[in-house]
């Protein structure tokens, strides 16, 4: 015996919203986009051209489309066909992958993407689903969609461009020593302007022209051999400064590019070469990719943003400046991992920002192993006195105080030290162990007292019981929305190309990983629901009647036509064996 099955059946129309269940993915969607203000639209809008598809249903689609890992516009295209879900967001609408490609990548969509995570988050808040007492800030590199071979190094870039330089300078010279052009006006004597060399272009040009009427007007054989050799210097220094130019524009091109990055990739300018984990080569190759920040709480993305620099350090403050202007205000705790502990960040942190950093640095972890704290030749294990401001060397020499120092780094940053030196390193048998200086140079002690300062704070902090219990739920707070967007989803490289586009992909990508949680969330409290409680036995009862009518209001067979509908008498005491027997056929 089988059940009932015919293709020739007459069958009627049905709200696909039936055929989706109660906890689908697809009403978490409905409910985010529909919950954007009608005001954050009207960027779309145009008085021209054939009337475009609504944004609502076009970020419905590509979020839906994301959350079953379908980053391709042609595989999104496809599942408006054969997915229910995606037939019922869409309405009916099909738009071509084309259509869905230039969507994504539209700069607007950023906009509209920011306001899915600040509805997303306050609804958060409504739930309860998250405390706002703390973010759990990390970060990943993802490879950009780019040739792994197409790369250009600034070192190269720089050494080619002083060769140029030099190449330059010693071939003007060379026309000015032979009276072949005139002297022109540099404004620095070091490097032609690229305005320069066509100046110098210009006067070749008319030393050509000049040495070509003297050949047409000379009738002498040798005489005009002779000119056509003197024409040959002005025609080659000519074509090497047209290349200069050439050069020199490809050079400048290359350093704007740079900003203040080592490298980029040709197919995709945006993205920096950089070491990934999946470096399935093992000798730490590089891959173009992008350097990816999020910030957490309860394992839900509330923030995130793109960079180009491969170093964690230098992307914090950026992005805690991105989270206050753009999406909301910083909780109490902020709590990353030592790649962001510097003394600038924390600087940041609890002197401009008003917040607390439960962030390590990075000889945390060792300074509190029993070799570290029993390491003699260490300045921490050194006695200090406070009132001569010394120290004494495990030879028991004094290390007096200097002179105090001043370093900026290269991004301006700048650090002061007290430098202290000791009163005489010269045949101490403890030398070699102590100090790699050379002989006749004592071993000199560079104190940041603002750093150390600033260690000490995050130690007291990472110590207490509360503030240590929040930096405890790191690991398990941020560290798995990395492995559920690259294991679960699925989502492992960029399919466009630049900045923009590829922070619109990755808001998608996060938002999808969110909705998937939020659904499963969803979902286990409704299985608690049906199959835990032993009396709503009911309940379960009744979700099998619903199916069953909506067997029947989808097909109408003829045989079937005469039967009567079932009716279902039950209560909510009664036992599932009890229901069975109420089933009454009029």
């Amino acid at each position: 015996m089988f059940k009932h099955y015919t293709m020739n059946q007459v069958v009627l129309p049905l709200d696909l919203e039936v055929k989706l269940r109660k906890n689908d993915i697809a009403f978490a969607i409905n409910e985010l986009v529909e919950s954007i203000p009608e005001e954050a639209f009207k960027s779309f809008l145009r008085k021209t051209g054939c009337p475009a598809y609504h944004p609502r249903m076009m970020l419905k689609i590509i979020l839906c489309g994301y959350t079953q890992s379908a980053f391709s516009g042609r595989k999104i295209e496809a599942m408006l066909v054969d997915s229910v879900r995606m037939m019922w967001l869409a309405q009916g609408h099909e738009p071509s992958y084309r259509t869905i490609n230039r969507f994504r990548s539209n700069p607007l969509v950023e906009e509209l993407l920011r306001e899915c995570f600040v509805q997303f988050r306050s609804h958060l808040v409504k739930e309860d689903l998250i405390e706002e007492e703390a973010i759990f800030i990390d970060g990943t590199k993802i490879e950009a969609n780019a040739n792994k071979f197409t790369f250009v190094w600034r070192k190269s870039v720089e050494k080619y461009s002083s060769s140029l330089i030099k190449k330059s300078n010693q071939m003007y010279d060379e026309l000015l020593e032979k009276q072949i052009i005139p002297e022109i006006k540099r404004e620095n004597l070091d490097e032609l302007s690229t305005e320069e060399m066509e100046e110098v272009v210009e006067k070749l040009d008319e030393k050509i022209k000049e040495y070509d009427t003297r050949i047409e007007e000379n009738k002498v054989v040798s005489e005009r051999k002779q000119l056509r050799s003197e024409r040959k210097l002005p025609k080659q220094s000519r074509k090497h400064f047209m290349d200069f130019i050439q050069r020199k524009h490809k050079y400048q091109k290359a350093m704007k590019i740079f900003g203040d990055r080592n490298s980029y990739s040709k197919t995709d300018p945006d993205a920096t070469f950089m070491r990934m984990k999946d470096d399935y080569m093992k000798n730490g190759q590089l891959k173009a990719g992008y350097n990816i920040q999020i910030a957490t709480e309860g394992q839900y993305t509330l923030a995130y943003d793109v960079f180009a620099n491969p170093t964690d350090t230098r992307t914090f403050i950026p992005f805690l400046n991105h989270i206050e202007n753009n999406l909301f205000e910083l909780p109490k705790y902020i709590v990353a991992d030592a790649g962001y502990g510097s003394e600038q960040n924390y600087e940041d942190v609890i002197e401009r920002r008003k917040r607390i950093p439960l962030i390590t640095y990075n000889q945390y972890r060792k300074e509190k192993k029993k070799k570290h704290k029993n390491n003699a030749f260490h300045v921490d294990n050194w006695a200090y006195n406070k009132e001569d401001d010394t120290y004494t060397c495990p030879n028991g020499k004094r290390v007096s105080f200097s002179y105090v120092s001043n370093r900026t780094d290269k991004y301006g940053y700048s650090r002061q030290y007290k430098v202290y030196e000791c009163e005489d390193c010269t045949d101490c048998p403890l030398r070699s162990l102590c100090t790699k200086a050379k002989e006749g140079n004592n071993r000199k002690v560079h104190y940041n007292e603002k750093w150390e300062t600033q260690k000490e704070y995050v130690r007291a902090k990472l110590s207490d019981e509360k503030t240590g219990e929040i930096y405890g739920k790191r690991k398990i707070d941020v560290e798995p929305v990395f492995g559920f967007l690259k294991a679960n989803l699925g989502f492992t490289r960029m399919s466009l190309r630049g900045k923009d586009k590829v922070k619109n992909e990755l808001g998608f990508a996060f938002m999808a990983v969110n909705l998937r949680k939020y659904a499963a969330k969803d979902g286990k409290l409704l299985w608690k629901i049906k199959y835990k409680q032993t009396k709503s036995v009911f309940e379960q009862f009744i979700l099998s009647r619903d199916t069953f009518y909506t067997f029947l209001a989808s097909y109408v067979p003829a045989p079937f036509s005469l039967l009567q509908p079932y009716i279902i008498r039950v209560s909510a005491g009664f036992t599932y064996m009890k229901a069975l027997k109420q089933i009454v056929l009029f």
